[in-house]
């Protein structure tokens, strides 16, 4: 089986810790941007917001975003920010995510940046249908990669949450991309992401039975060599200076159900998706 012959050639990739930040045939030695998957995603562009098109499975997914992200600030030692919340949507795509986050009571601002123009006008168009995505400063739409982007040079110019949502599996190599995105979250905030595990079940549902049966999603959608695996990235993180202070980490496995939806499973992150959260060490004074 090519399965056979691919899991051969895996090697834990986010202990690839190569000075090079080359992710792809992209022009710039800095981008993880793959012209291959801005291709693809360019095709998806017209049906980001159709719930029964091809970002189906996204628009399902939403809610148990924002339960996880809750449920990441609900662990801390004090559970609730004494200020609204600041977001970086990185790969945000169409929106989906983004434009959630923006309507909630407790975020100040919405950051959404995406490599591909013609997504992104996508999202700024859906956007404009919204009179409260108007107010300055709530909701803002950037066409670039996370290492176009200045490095903060101070915590007001941090984020409590960066966000990573389905976005690994499609990176070629995670770790220095993930290094890229450190800088951007503040002490004591949270990176959060969703992603696939690299297993039998993984490949046999998301590429055999939602690509090539099912049609839940377009076929080259995912590449299973480029899945993480939640051991990989825990490790990833626990070795990182400044991060995951007292095992600041949580995970959650998901699993779409036909006819119900997508469903947290417990230590479901051993199998297929997942979410992922990790905390920036707090200052000392604040927990």
């Amino acid at each position: 089986m090519a399965i056979r012959g691919a899991s051969l050639r895996i090697l834990p990739l986010l202990s690839k810790t190569s000075s090079s930040r080359y992710y792809s045939s992209s022009p710039s030695p800095t981008s993880s941007v793959n012209p291959t998957e801005v291709s693809h995603f360019n095709a998806l562009a017209s049906t980001w917001w159709d719930p029964h098109g091809s970002s189906r499975l996204l628009h399902l997914m939403n809610p148990l975003r924002h339960d996880f992200i809750m449920s990441c600030l609900a662990s801390q030692k004090s559970p609730t920010p004494s200020h609204k919340l600041r977001y970086l949507d990185v790969g945000c795509g169409g929106g989906i995510f983004a434009e959630s986050a923006a309507r909630l009571g407790n975020t100040a601002s919405v950051t959404g940046i995406d490599p591909s123009a013609e997504v992104l006008k996508i999202a700024q168009e859906h956007a404009r249908q919204d009179p409260m995505l108007h107010q300055s400063g709530r909701l803002q739409y950037l066409n670039k990669s996370v290492e176009g982007l200045p490095i903060p040079q101070n915590v007001e110019e941090q984020f409590d949450v960066l966000t990573l949502f389905e976005v690994i599996e499609h990176i070629n190599q995670p770790a220095p991309f993930l290094q890229s995105c450190l800088p951007f979250v503040k002490p004591g905030g949270w990176l959060v992401m969703s992603t696939i595990a690299r297993t039998w079940t993984s490949w046999l549902t998301t590429k055999f039975v939602a690509e090539e049966i099912v049609r839940l999603v377009p076929r080259g959608t995912h590449e299973w060599s480029k899945y993480v695996n939640e051991s990989e990235m825990r490790k990833f993180f626990q070795d990182q200076k400044g991060w995951a202070n007292k095992g600041a980490i949580r995970a959650a496995g998901c699993m779409y159900v036909p006819g119900l939806g997508w469903r947290m499973v417990s230590r479901g992150e051993q199998w297929g998706n997942y979410f992922f959260g990790v905390r920036k060490n707090p200052k000392p004074s604040e927990d």
